[in-house]
């Protein structure tokens, strides 16, 4: 695969696609580039292709790959860090056009294209008193949070969201067309729950959909004072969870929950004063708008790690969370940041739903111990703001990693990659046995490595040592 010589977009100049090819400067361009939820994401790639089918992905790919010449992948647009889904002078594919949500009655699935966004997936399947075990926030791609495993408000009864796709269909590098189910590419099937990009291009999705008209939940905010009460809370549910599989709950600390109406696992935590309550008896397409944690518009930086469920773990978490606001207070004079400490349970129980869903290769149905997904999330609004919060950023993730581990099973070694920053490594969180499948999947399904290297973006399983 030589590299090109001509510019990315003469590639495309005798194909026929049914959007064209956006070139910088034009308003197209500029509406999608600006359409990313982080400003990390905005690099400048020298033209975008928005295909609508998988035949136009199919050519698209051939070309690319007789070419030599680098692309990403843009499902939502909603992966934080730089050069996930977008590329600075390459190509990128933006599957916006693939956006489709068919509902097939007589077996209860649903196809969903990447390109859809979780709020129009609720929105369809309403009409019929139907859901999916999808993303808690509307604005999210499809496509990224399947293929990164996806935490649902479901996933107490039915494991991950990725547990509940049924079948992929997908583009492969040479530009044929396949399907993954249980019976047909069985070992990509596998690979691609919770494997990311690293074997083709999903273009269809079709998951189980269930009936569900009414779910209890909303946004509960509580003042700093009743912090350590909420903490020792947040324990305890995690370590109840299996008594009442349907409730779940996401705890923010920060700067600036669905079951049956006021489930018993909630009511130590309605105890608590509240500054506002908006849970209510709501529905899944409601609730998912409500409340964006993370506006888009800014830098976000992440960084994530799974820890015991210990209340000492999670008040080390809030008191390193108070110290990077107070650095954040010294350098943006005015204010105007955000940060977040979420802590979400992650019980032994979840894996086991996993594996009787039908599991998948995350290695979530080996954790030997209850854990909690801890989430350090710093957000600024410009470039130089960014320099100065990443680091600490980081360094108040690992500072938590580190007291974690001064606890006997304090740091859990599962790390969930959609909320992984670059410089950590959530593949090879999976464990030695799944590592390899990806792997076997990858050199099987992509024997030239055009997912591995003309794809840069995203965590790429060649680069997992073991």
């Amino acid at each position: 695969m030589a590299a090109t010589q001509n510019k990315p977009a003469k590639l495309f100049a005798d194909v026929k696609l049914e959007h064209g090819v956006l070139l910088p400067h034009s308003e197209g361009y500029k509406q999608r580039q600006e359409s990313f939820w982080s400003s990390y994401s905005r690099s400048e790639p020298a033209c975008i292709l928005r295909p609508t089918s998988a035949a136009e992905i199919a050519s698209i790919l051939k070309r690319l790959k007789a070419a030599g010449q680098q692309f990403a992948i843009r499902s939502g647009g909603h992966t934080q860090w730089e050069g996930a889904n977008n590329i600075q002078d390459g190509v990128t594919i933006d599957l916006t056009f693939l956006n489709g949500v068919k509902l097939d009655e007589a077996t209860e699935t649903v196809d969903i294209g990447p390109g859809a966004r979780w709020k129009e997936v609720y929105l369809e399947l309403k009409k019929t008193g139907r859901v999916v075990a999808g993303g808690r926030n509307g604005k999210v791609g499809v496509g990224g949070l399947l293929l990164g495993g996806g935490k649902t408000f479901f996933t107490g009864q039915r494991g991950f969201a990725c547990d509940d796709v049924i079948s992929y269909e997908v583009v492969l590098a040479d530009g044929s067309i396949i399907v993954a189910d249980k019976d047909n590419n069985s070992d990509l099937f596998m690979a691609l729950k919770g494997g990311s990009g690293n074997f083709g291009i999903v273009t269809n999705f079709k998951m189980n959909c269930f009936h569900n008209k009414k779910i209890w939940g909303g946004l509960r905010v509580l003042s700093k004072e009743h912090e350590g009460s909420a903490l020792q809370l947040l324990q305890e549910f995690t370590a109840e969870f299996s008594e009442d599989l349907d409730s779940m709950l996401l705890l923010f600390l920060a700067y600036s929950v669905a079951a049956k109406e006021d489930a018993p696992a909630y009511h130590k935590l309605r105890e608590l004063p509240a500054l506002m309550d908006m849970c209510k008896p709501t529905t899944i397409d409601t609730i998912v708008s409500e409340y964006d944690p993370a506006p888009s518009g800014y830098y976000n930086c992440f960084f994530t790690a799974t820890i015991k469920n210990d209340v000492r773990i999670f008040r080390k978490a809030a008191e390193l969370h108070d110290g990077i606001v107070e650095d954040l207070k010294s350098f943006i004079p005015d204010g105007h940041f955000f940060t977040e400490c979420l802590f979400q349970p992650l019980p032994t129980v979840l894996g086991q739903k996993s594996k009787e869903f039908g599991g998948n290769v995350m290695g979530v149905t080996e954790l030997q111990h209850d854990g909690v997904i801890f989430t350090a999330i710093a957000i600024v609004k410009t470039r130089e703001q960014e320099q100065f919060a990443y680091p600490k950023l980081k360094a108040w993730g690992e500072g938590v990693c580190e007291y974690a581990r001064t606890i006997e099973n304090g740091l859990l070694p599962w790390i969930y990659m959609n909320y992984a920053d670059k410089s950590q490594d959530p593949l090879a969180s999976y464990g030695t046995e799944n590592v390899r499948k990806l792997k076997e999947a990858a050199a099987k399904y992509d024997p030239d490595q055009v997912f591995q290297k003309l794809s840069p973006g995203g965590f790429k399983i060649l680069n997992v040592e073991r």
